[in-house]
């Protein structure tokens, strides 16, 4: 009985989740009409999402180590509503300080609530059920932010102060049904919140400083890959978004249309050619094609001279880099399980890639201020060295972990 109970809060928790994923991407379609009807610089697309990364990568660790004091579901709770509040101070901007100030204040709560969902499943699920509902979670994900620029490309077309309002009440509502569905998942014996211990523990440059235990050449060449794909990935993705807006003169409509398809392509390749290339593929080998096809159709989309073949390449690089990523996490978790800080290894591995978010976003937004193709030129030098560190890990000789693919 106390199994079904279980199941049944986690596919309520599920429903939600996918509500909480939808509304975080209502304001994506709108935010380059929000730039451009308040007269703001062309780079603060950029900018905007790079402190909100900022804040998001400094804040995590502290919610991680407060999970470790107070059930998820508080944490949720906190983190929806403070999340729902800073998109309510995004939709009021009129300037540039206060877009960041308000991206800043969201990014604090956007990496609470992500780390508690986290923590959630994992404190909740069956050992045997874990790595199945975490994979549910991963495919809510892209396939709820599918769907939430759909809709808030649409809403965006009757108003920009109902999509921000729309988002704000959708996540206030979700932090409220995560408190009241979601099981109590404190951990035994915890004690009461110690601040100092909190604040010292919760250091975000943790990763980056543990690193010394298990790094090698050979993971510093695997991280680097890593750094730039993302990196790359983000300055196009960045750009794109804005330059659908502000050279094809796309209203917010079309941005969620796009979105959308590509939402769902990404989610059949990622179903498809990623899990075959996973289980039937040297993913060493496999990788470095991914990236370079990659960085093949971001030179593409840079010489695309009609708005056909540009919408048709950047699907195909989007579609990719849903292959990328899962092939990048396995090639990094099999050699990180042949070590004895596995967990370590995945945080450096999830940092890199934050740090790589930061530089691409606001490399993109300053880039696109000369020329609106040059960040995609840029995305694609990021793309490319990311190709050749990752060649360079599979042509490595005298590995004596060579055996970590098949």
């Amino acid at each position: 009985m106390e199994t079904k109970q279980k199941s049944n809060n986690m596919f309520l928790f599920f429903v939600v989740a996918v509500l909480f994923n939808m509304a975080a991407s209502f304001a994506h379609p709108v935010t380059p009409t929000l730039i451009q009807e308040y007269h703001l610089n062309d780079y603060m697309f950029g900018v905007a999402l790079a402190v909100m990364q900022v804040s998001y990568f400094l804040m995590s660790p502290f919610w991680g180590k407060l999970n470790n004091y107070i059930a998820s579901r508080y944490s949720m709770l906190i983190c929806c509503l403070g999340y729902s509040v800073g998109q309510a101070l995004f939709g009021m901007a009129r300037t540039e300080g206060m877009v960041i100030f308000a991206r800043v204040f969201a990014g604090m709560f956007t990496g609470g609530a992500f780390t508690s969902f986290l923590t959630y499943i994992v404190n909740t699920s069956p050992d045997m059920e874990r790595g199945r509902n975490l994979t549910i979670f991963a495919t809510i994900q892209t396939v709820g932010g599918a769907f939430g620029y759909f809709v808030g490309g649409f809403l965006g077309e009757v108003s920009l102060n109902l999509t921000f309002a729309a988002q704000a009440g959708c996540l206030a509502l979700g932090g409220v049904l995560f408190f009241l569905i979601c099981q109590d998942d404190r951990p035994a014996g915890a004690g009461p919140i110690e601040p100092r211990r909190l604040i010292r523990e919760a250091n975000p440059f943790a990763a980056f400083m543990a690193c010394r235990h298990f790094m090698t050449a050979l993971f510093a060449m695997l991280f680097a890959a890593a750094c730039l794909c993302n990196l790359g990935y983000v300055a196009f993705e960045q750009c794109f978004n804005y330059y659908i807006k502000d050279a094809l003169g796309l209203t917010s409509k079309y941005n969620g249309l796009i979105k959308g398809v590509i939402g769902f392509v990404s989610l059949a390749a990622n179903a498809t050619i990623c899990m075959w290339m996973i289980k039937k593929t040297n993913v060493r080998r496999s990788i470095v094609l991914v990236l370079t096809v990659m960085t093949a159709g971001i030179i593409g989309v840079v010489f695309a001279d009609s708005t056909w073949p540009f919408m048709g390449l950047s699907v195909l690089v989007y579609a990719v880099y849903a292959v990328s990523l899962p092939l990048l996490q396995d090639l990094v978790a099999r050699r990180g399980a042949k070590t004895s800080d596995s967990n370590l290894v995945m945080g450096f591995f999830n940092s890199t890639r934050s740090l790589g978010g930061i530089v691409g976003s606001l490399c993109a937004g300053f880039l696109y201020s000369s020329s609106p193709k040059t960040p995609f030129l840029f995305a694609a030098a990021a793309l490319g060295l990311s190709a050749v560190c990752a060649f360079f890990y599979y042509a490595a000789k005298n590995d004596p972990m060579a055996d970590d693919v098949k």
